[in-house]
């Protein structure tokens, strides 16, 4: 197994998918490729742009371009149909007698952190138990946990019989299945890559060392000073103690030279870690600035990452940049929904004459009260597709618009004067004071965010020309670092490295409990 270390912005993940291009041109079967990822946007980066550069067919050709779980399933005899649902889990919940609070737990193409940490602490403690393959008893004492240790063993022992009795598997029965009979099941692979190695279980490295056996060649490429997935079960010391050849990328497109000097610093604080250089990007110097406040920060431009070690550390920013006007990406969701975007924008495009889909019609609707707005009956726009085209004369003609709907006035407004904050009377308050905020600072409401809030563990992978980072530290996380101070420098290692020009750093509330840097 060759091991391909990539420092921060080396482009490890373009390394190996350059990797594919060639043994595509040498005239390598693309069915005995396997690309393997933990997410399935990687996996579908790589699948596109093989298909797209050699005409290939990416559902027959690159067949084998998916997530380590997809591949367990389909060299498997499980059934998509088989894999435990969240109404599984609910029925189990109520037949025990044990409150499960159960959600996202039917999609196997979910990242690690994920797939082991459900929204239920006692599925969650066994799942981890079974990634990390240790006694279910020893990741109890290991897991801060109120259940008791009798309910933890009645729902595991229940868990295990629902499963059996209904033929029912979950993801990780996927991947415990793997290695018993993968020397039959799987196929043979002239090539096999491997991206995110740091971030493999024990559990996952079974099944990497079968692929290893079952593929002539095998790349696994990843950086244990980005490992900062251990609380899910990743097992950072098998990559690094790994035998056999290595390769190191050297030379980095992201990290400026001063942010590239603080990282180094911070990285050669982790105790246990394969020694490696990289360069700075070339010709950029970058900058670092402390803060003591996101107000103190003008971001009308360029790329931003806002950063922090947990989630609720995030709250008041996300407050501020609504206050501000700014358009942001809130781990994982737009600050302000599509919906709500798509009826402001179909409402001003239906004043200038034009045409919007009945889906986005209905959509305006929604934000329109029954009377004064729209006739009754009309409410859900019962005739109208969702694919049909409309203008205002249609809907005021044909789908209870009202004209000029303000009745009882002594001067009723005609609809097409309205905009669209009168218009759609029932918009709450808060979300129409937002969009006003947007306009006036110039913000296309309806456009990509240019900002996004986000722990750091949350946007490991990603960059931006700026990033804003918090060093507070939560107490769980305080403690961690008590426990294993590597692992806190390997998060805060990934912070600072997200940053392509500039980062800035905020001072901690309490420097009693907050990471140094």
């Amino acid at each position: 197994m060759f091991r391909i270390f990539g420092p921060p912005g080396t482009g490890k993940t373009t390394r190996l998918l350059n990797m594919v291009d060639d043994a595509l041109q040498k005239g390598v079967p693309p069915m005995n490729i396997a690309f393997l990822a933990f997410t399935r946007k990687a996996a579908n980066e790589a699948k596109e742009r093989a298909a797209k550069r050699f005409n290939l067919d990416p559902k027959k050709d690159l067949f084998h371009f998916r997530t380590l779980h997809s591949l367990a399933l389909n060299c498997s005899d499980m059934r998509p149909e088989q894999v435990m649902q969240d109404e599984n889990y609910r029925e189990l919940s109520t037949t025990i007698g044990v409150e499960l609070n159960v959600q996202r737990l039917n999609n196997f193409d979910q990242d690690i952190p994920d797939m082991t940490k459900t929204s239920d602490p006692i599925l969650g403690l066994i799942n981890l138990a079974r990634m990390r393959k240790v006694p279910l008893r020893q990741q109890y004492n290991e897991t801060p946990i109120v259940n008791e240790w009798n309910i933890v063993t009645y729902v595991d022992k229940c868990l295990k019989q629902y499963k059996e009795n209904l033929e029912m598997y979950d993801f990780t029965d996927m991947l415990e299945s793997f290695p018993k009979e993968g020397h039959t099941i799987c196929p043979h692979f002239d090539l096999c890559f491997l991206d995110e190695a740091q971030d493999l279980s024990p559990l996952q490295w079974d099944i990497a060392h079968i692929l290893d056996e079952r593929s002539e060649r095998m790349y696994c490429a990843g950086d244990d000073d980005q490992a900062i997935y251990r609380w899910a079960g990743a097992d950072v010391d098998h990559f690094i103690g790994l035998e056999g050849g290595s390769e190191t990328l050297s030379q980095s497109y992201r990290v400026p030279f001063l942010i590239h000097e603080l990282a180094e610093r911070v990285v050669s604080r982790i105790g246990t870690r394969f020694l490696k250089e990289y360069k700075p990007k070339v010709d950029e110097y970058g900058s670092i600035r402390r803060i003591f406040s996101v107000e103190e920060i003008d971001m009308s431009e360029g790329s931003w990452l806002i950063l922090a070690q947990a989630g609720y550390q995030l709250q008041p920013v996300a407050v501020e940049l609504r206050s501000s006007g700014y358009l942001f990406n809130n781990r994982g969701h737009r600050s302000i929904s599509e919906k709500i975007s798509d009826a402001v924008n179909g409402w001003e495009q239906l004043r200038k004459g034009k045409e919007v889909t009945g889906a986005v019609a209905r959509k305006i609707y929604s934000y329109m009260s029954t009377k004064d707005r729209i006739a009754r009956g009309f409410k859900t726009l019962p005739t109208l597709e969702d694919t049909d085209f409309v203008n205002l004369e249609t809907l005021i003609a044909d789908h209870g618009l009202l004209a000029t709907p303000n009745r009882g006035k002594t001067n009723p407004m005609n609809v097409i004067d309205m905009v669209w904050h009168i218009a759609m009377d029932r918009m709450p308050e808060s979300e129409r004071a937002y969009i006003i905020a947007m306009l006036r600072r110039g913000e296309r409401f309806n456009g990509e965010p240019r900002i996004t809030v986000s722990t750091i563990h949350g946007a490991k992978g990603g960059e931006a020309d700026n990033v804003v980072l918090f060093t507070d530290l939560s107490p769980a996380a305080e403690a961690q670092m008590n426990i294993n101070p590597d692992d806190t420098h390997r998060v805060f290692y990934v912070g600072v490295t997200r940053a392509k020009q500039n980062l800035f750093i905020v001072e901690p509330q309490d420097f009693t409990r907050s990471y140094d840097l």
